[in-house]
């Protein structure tokens, strides 16, 4: 029998033009029912910075997340397939998005908290990972270790997704690129400015921001500003680092900020809030920007410290589509790391 014909959405197309042979990105128009990779079969990708993918697949996830934020329930690519979301710290956005992503896609996301694994107990991450791949088609975790993190995928036989670790947040820069491009048709030569702590969002959204031809400026406090560290150190040399806000955002696009202490931060809370008191994404930062931006925030938020209620909640942002976007963008990334 001659092999089926794929006919592919246009993104998916176009991905599929910039991927290896063992993986296209495909949806249930184009495939049949009841196919699930088995993971253990190829040659396994993992995401966990987010410099695992070219500029072209990135351009062409982003534009399938699109397609599947206009029709989610158009791809059933993960018929079959079990998802394990491994979450070592508390979540909101990031499970809300990976287990609802994972069922419109077909799937089953099995969520894993602290204390449900031999983990607590004291397994290594390495035998952990060997037995999750007998039984899961890709891992996410969420984690307070980058080494963890790097165990993992160095002996998982699927998959791993970094849903947040302290050097990086890949998926969440996903998403912002998606809501870039879903607000101003083009991210080519679009200005972003981050304006706080720079964390693992900031760095994230750096490294991914320019793959995809963004042009992102970092305004940090002494003390606070993003670092350069391997393997980041190519891309963050193309990112402008700005201590003063104002002129951080000046003809910026789209202005964006995250919590002053993030978790493992609580015993120094109070001094940082003093240092970054000048960063504040407030109106009157926002007024400084290109007269058309937008502001962005990760989120949980604190209002009346690094965001203002009147721009959290205002006309002048894109943060609850920011905050839905993960969920699409994630189900375009499982595409391309699972389906063949």
């Amino acid at each position: 029998m001659a092999p089926m014909a794929l006919h592919l959405p246009p993104a998916a197309a176009r991905m599929q033009a910039s991927t290896s042979t063992r993986v296209c990105l495909v949806s249930q128009r184009s495939r049949p029912a009841g196919v699930c990779v088995d993971s253990r079969a190829l040659v396994v990708s993992h995401f966990l910075t987010g410099a695992e993918i070219s500029a072209a697949q990135l351009h062409g996830l982003i534009d399938r997340a699109l397609e599947l934020k206009a029709a989610p329930h158009c791809s059933r690519a993960l018929d079959d397939c079990v998802v394990a979301l491994v979450f070592e710290r508390p979540s909101t956005r990031t499970r809300l998005s990976f287990e609802a992503g994972v069922v419109e896609l077909g799937g089953h996301a099995l969520v894993l908290r602290p204390g449900e694994l031999q983990l607590a107990r004291g397994e290594s991450v390495r035998d952990t990972a060997l037995v999750l791949s007998r039984h899961v088609q890709a891992i996410g975790l969420r984690t307070g270790s980058d080494a963890d993190l790097a165990e993992l995928a160095e002996y998982a036989g699927v998959p791993v997704i970094n849903m947040l670790s302290p050097s990086h947040h890949p998926c969440q820069a996903l998403a912002d690129l998606m809501t870039l491009k879903e607000c101003f048709g083009t991210l080519a030569g679009l200005r972003v400015a981050y304006v706080g702590d720079g964390n693992n969002v900031a760095r994230s959204l750096a490294l991914l921001g320019h793959r995809a031809g963004v042009e992102v400026t970092v305004a940090s406090p002494p003390g606070y500003a993003l670092t350069q560290g391997e393997p980041d150190s190519l891309a963050l040399s193309h990112v402008r680092l700005e201590p003063d806000p104002h002129a951080a955002v000046n003809g910026a696009r789209a202005v964006y900020t995250d919590v002053w202490v993030s978790m493992g931060d609580e015993a120094t809370a109070a001094q940082r809030r003093e240092d970054l008191a000048g960063y504040r994404l407030d109106d009157r930062l926002l007024d400084a920007a290109a007269p058309d931006a937008i502001a962005l925030h990760c989120l949980p938020a604190h209002p009346g410290e690094e965001i203002s209620s009147e721009v959290l909640y205002g006309p002048r942002q894109r943060i609850w589509e920011q905050a839905e976007n993960r969920r699409h963008v994630q189900k375009a990334l499982l595409e391309l790391l699972l389906v063949r």
